[in-house]
C-alpha cells in the first residue's frame, strides 16, 4: 500500500499542472476559467477560437499523464541511487553498487502502472493549486491508457473518434470512449487493472454529471458550436 500511495503521488503531482491555464494565459487569452465552461480542458480552450493552442492543450493534458505513467518508477530508482535511501519496495529487486550505494530494480506491475495515471487524472480534475477546481480528465485519462493499458488506450481513442466524427458531441465521445476502456482492459490485462481503469472511467462520469443530463435532455452542445469569450463560466464540455 505504501508503494501505490506514492506512485499514486507522483501521478497527481504531474496531473496537476494546468497546461490549458497556462496556455491561455501565456498566448494573452488570460484566465481561461472565465470563459465559455470555465474549464482549463481544450475543448474550453477550443471557445478562445485558437485551434492550435487546443491541440497544444490535448497533447500536454495526455502527455503529462503517459509521462507520469512511464517515468515515475524509474524517477525513484534514481533518486533512490543518487540519494542513497533505502526506497526499494517489498516488490523491488535490490543490489549493492561497488561504492556501497543501493540500486532498486522495480518489479512494476501493470496495477501500479494504472495507479500512477489514476493519480495523474485526480491530480488534473483536482488540481492543489486551483483548489482542486481543475478539468474533466478526458485528455489525461486517454494519455494514461496508452501509455499503461495500450489495448485498452488505443481502443477508447479510435471510439472517441468515431463517435466525434459522426455524432459530433465531446462529452458524449468522451464518455463512450472511457465506457468501453474497462471492458478492454478485463479482456486483455485481467480484472484488477480492469477495475482501475474503472475507477479512473467513474472519475471521468462524475467529472461529466452535467454533461449526461443535457444529453438525456437533448440539450448538450454539438463540436464546433462558439460561445462569445466574455460569457459566464458555465459547467459544459470536454476534457
Amino acid at each position: 500500500m505504501i508503494e501505490y500511495l506514492i506512485f499514486l503521488i507522483a501521478g497527481y503531482i504531474a496531473g496537476s499542472i494546468p497546461f490549458g491555464l497556462i496556455l491561455t494565459r501565456l498566448a494573452g487569452y488570460g484566465d481561461i476559467r472565465q470563459i465559455g465552461s470555465g474549464n482549463i480542458g481544450a475543448t474550453n480552450v477550443l471557445r478562445t477560437g485558437n485551434k492550435w493552442l487546443a491541440l497544444a492543450t490535448v497533447i500536454l493534458d495526455s502527455g503529462k499523464g503517459a509521462f507520469a505513467v512511464l517515468l515515475s518508477a524509474r524517477l525513484l530508482d534514481a533518486l533512490s541511487y543518487v540519494f542513497n535511501y533505502q526506497l526499494c519496495f517489498p516488490n523491488s529487486h535490490t543490489a549493492l553498487t561497488p561504492d556501497g550505494r543501493i540500486l532498486c530494480d522495480f518489479d512494476i506491475t501493470i496495477e501500479t502502472l494504472i495507479i500512477v495515471g489514476l493519480g495523474a487524472v485526480l491530480g488534473h480534475c483536482y488540481p492543489v493549486w486551483l483548489k482542486f477546481k481543475g478539468g474533466k480528465g478526458v485528455s489525461t485519462a486517454l494519455g494514461t491508457l496508452l501509455a499503461a493499458v495500450p489495448f485498452a488506450g488505443i481502443f477508447a481513442c479510435a471510439v472517441w473518434l468515431v463517435m466525434a466524427l459522426t455524432r459530433r458531441i465531446s462529452s458524449l465521445s468522451a464518455l463512450t470512449a472511457m465506457g468501453t476502456a474497462p471492458i478492454i482492459a478485463f479482456i486483455f490485462y485481467g480484472l484488477i487493472p480492469a477495475l482501475i481503469v474503472f475507477v479512473i472511467a467513474a472519475i471521468v462520469f462524475f467529472r461529466h454529471k452535467d454533461n449526461i443530463l443535457r444529453l438525456l435532455n437533448g440539450t448538450e452542445p454539438r463540436i464546433g458550436n462558439k460561445k462569445k469569450l466574455d460569457e459566464k463560466p458555465v459547467s459544459n464540455e470536454t476534457p
